[in-house]
């Protein structure tokens, strides 16, 4: 019998629930499994989980392929006709613990009688506080504030994978951080599918920002607070007082952009327009000077003109935004935006590269200016950390695993800041 191997598409929540099942299996006693956890932002990022399923399939033959993740609950019927697939798992039924202890107890009906178990994403009230011991390293844990997504982006299939907007209520988080702060963690991530809708199915109605702040005053021995990637429209007061005034909030924000054109944002159905972007983008860095953004880019949008791309391409710069996630447009079946006139592939690529291209510039101008000044640095392997703004910094010799070091950086390479 082997152990339960594990496979992760997509988003830092999906390698956040892994983690999770992995736990769960475990507590189950399960063996001889291979649990896959897919992704549906893309029909690419569909194409690789099924291509990921075939070659474990092919790898593991006397073992048991669960298949879950958005892309299982979106299209189940799709997942359960694989042939290499023995079971299908909903996104719900995932996180708990009774899914894996039926697996466990009756392992003869696994590819047998009942393939799928997809409930109804959409019926889904309440998202539990799943705590794990972080992942990735021993320095920095995640801890899932919220589930699902009100909102329906014309481009985006995730509210159908992930249901509407759910909260962990604020006790639960304040919980489980002070657990992390007590193991040894000296950085916490919040990170959720939409975390600035945090708190709008809960009594009176509280905000990101107010999480954040009794965060920081009920667990005052945490060092290193992050958020995750937040939607900057609904950035609340409380949140903008936060990052202005709480040194232990850590000065790096991933923002959900998409574009930098008035006609395509309104066209993606998103709630912001050009101009906010960089107004806030430029109100924080008034107040937290040393604050680094990164922004998700969307290239090739249906109708999307050149003049329209050089309104994104220029957001870059005007935003002063330097680690960008591009994504070509492709189109996912069941969205409005599959439905708009497509463009030509050749050019999406290539508006892609051009994206990619200028954000280089930004990460080398960003590591430039970087050289000379002293960082306070979390330490994920022995020669390697990650400043307060999220730049990786390469050490000569030997630190200590999860401790936080000041360090001088007197040089760089292409993405990394090296210290003395």
């Amino acid at each position: 019998m082997t152990s339960p191997k594990f496979m992760t598409q997509g988003c830092r929540l999906n390698a956040y629930e892994t983690e999770a099942m992995k736990e769960l299996a475990d507590a189950a006693g399960l063996k001889n499994i291979v649990v896959v956890n897919t992704c549906a932002v893309t029909a690419e990022a569909v194409r690789k989980s099924k291509q990921e399923i075939r070659k474990l399939r092919r790898d593991n033959p006397n073992s048991q392929m669960i298949v879950t993740g958005c892309a299982a609950q979106i299209e189940p019927k799709t997942f359960s006709e694989m042939s290499e697939v023995d079971l299908v798992i909903g996104n719900t039924e995932k996180m708990d613990s009774n899914t894996w202890n039926e697996i466990s107890n009756k392992p003869d009906f696994v590819g047998k009688t009942e393939k799928v178990m997809v409930d109804d994403i959409m019926s889904v009230k309440n998202t539990a506080g799943h705590l794990i011991d972080g992942f990735g390293t021993r320095s920095r844990a995640y801890v899932q504030v919220q589930n699902g997504c009100d909102h329906r982006c014309t481009f985006c299939i995730i509210p159908y994978g992930r249901g509407n907007s759910r909260s962990v209520p604020a006790g639960v988080v304040v919980d489980q951080i002070k657990r992390l702060v007590d193991t040894g963690y000296n950085e916490v991530v919040l990170t959720g599918v939409d975390i600035t809708s945090w708190g709008a199915d809960l009594p009176m109605v509280p905000k990101l920002g107010d999480l954040v702040q009794r965060i920081l005053k009920l667990v005052p021995d945490l060092p290193r607070l992050r958020i995750s990637s937040i939607d900057s429209i609904e950035a609340d007061p409380a949140l903008i007082d936060a990052i202005s005034s709480e040194m232990r909030l850590m000065p790096h924000l991933h923002l959900s952009l998409q574009a930098g054109d008035d006609m395509i944002l309104k066209r993606m159905k998103r709630r912001h327009l050009r101009d906010d972007a960089i107004e806030f983008c430029s109100k924080m860095r008034s107040v937290r000077p040393n604050i680094v953004y990164g922004a998700d880019i969307i290239a090739g949008f249906p109708t999307e003109t050149e003049e329209m791309f050089e309104n994104s391409l220029n957001l870059i710069k005007e935003c002063g935004l330097t680690w960008l996630h591009v994504f070509p447009f492709s189109p996912r079946e069941g969205t409005p935006a599959a439905r708009m006139p497509q463009m030509d592939r050749s050019i999406i690529k290539e508006r892609a590269a051009r994206l990619r291209l200028c954000g280089e510039l930004a990460v080398k101008d960003h590591l430039a200016a970087q050289i000379g000044l002293e960082h306070n640095v979390l330490i994920e392997n022995e020669r390697m950390g990650r400043t307060e703004g999220f730049t990786e910094v390469l050490f000569n010799k030997d630190q200590i695993k999860g401790s936080i070091v000041n360090a001088k950086i007197v040089d760089k390479s292409l993405k990394q800041l090296i210290a003395q």
